[in-house]
């Protein structure tokens, strides 16, 4: 393993999985990785087929016997990412605790060197796509906190 670096990413304008998957590589590589602005990131696909696959998902289990289904952008960002480390190994369980998600620019990294990954950009898509944020809303989150 490498030394320990913290590298800041910013999600606007993203993809959701090939971002997730990128970070996921570099957690497994010994980093810690702070995603900013992580309701930004963009979900590809038409819009109404994405809510109603999610809605469909979200009928799955039982509300307190789980599985639970995260319904806060931070929260589904992470999610993915938490799905592409191997999580039940300790390598994996490592590398999922050295990952920290924020919804916006949190004061503390406003002065640091902010990445992004340009190979996951929403530039590249030649179809529709919905952010993050959207679909949270839509699914029973509300920005105020409630």
């Amino acid at each position: 393993m490498n030394k320990e670096t913290t590298v800041i990413v910013d999600a606007t304008g993203l993809i959701l999985g090939r971002m997730a998957s990128t970070i996921a590589k570099q957690l497994l590589q010994g980093e810690t990785i702070i995603v900013v602005n992580a309701e930004k990131a963009a979900i590809s696909g038409r819009r109404l087929s994405i809510l109603k696959e999610k809605k469909e998902f979200l009928e799955v289990g039982h509300f307190r016997k789980g599985p639970y289904h995260p319904r806060r952008p931070d929260q589904i960002v992470r999610r993915t990412i938490r799905g592409m480390l191997p999580r039940k190994k300790p390598k994996g369980l490592q590398a999922y605790k050295r990952l920290r998600v924020f919804l916006q620019l949190p004061e503390e990294f406003k002065d640091k060197e902010i990445q992004t990954i340009p190979e996951a950009s929403v530039e590249n898509l030649n179809c529709p796509y919905i952010t993050v944020e959207e679909l949270a809303k839509e699914i029973g989150w509300s920005p105020s906190g409630g």
